[in-house]
């Protein structure tokens, strides 16, 4: 069983930076792969970033590439996700989520935790 909290959303201005982290309680935190997710209001959620347990490999949608960068601590049971260059069409609320199995990275049906979330606005 894995619990994820995630922190750090808020209010930025177009150009800006927040920093977002989640929590991850349970001994195997080192064993998921990590995802990171959002949905705006009236939209499906999607894929964000994910990265590896195994390598450390890391994965971005496309349209935050260059400017996020998902990171994870396996020794303090973290990940973040560095977000510069923010556009008011980063707003949503962003979850973090955990992935016990092999598979596909980027759909959410593929993960087995999930964060409650935490809101990001950006403002124009």
């Amino acid at each position: 069983q894995v619990q994820l909290v995630e922190s750090g959303g808020g209010l930025a201005q177009a150009g800006g930076s927040l920093r977002l982290s989640c929590a991850a309680s349970g001994r195997t935190f080192s064993s998921y792969d990590m995802g990171w997710f959002r949905q705006a209001p009236g939209k499906a959620r999607e894929f964000v970033a994910a990265i590896t347990w195994s390598d450390g490999i890391k994965y971005y949608e496309d349209s935050v590439k260059g400017r996020f960068t998902i990171d994870r601590d396996n020794a303090k049971n973290t990940i973040a996700l560095q977000m510069d260059s923010l556009k008011p069409e980063d707003s949503a609320r962003y979850s973090c989520a955990a992935k016990r199995t092999t598979g596909p990275l980027r759909p959410p049906s593929g993960y087995d935790y999930w964060g409650q979330g935490t809101q990001v606005t950006v403002s124009s």
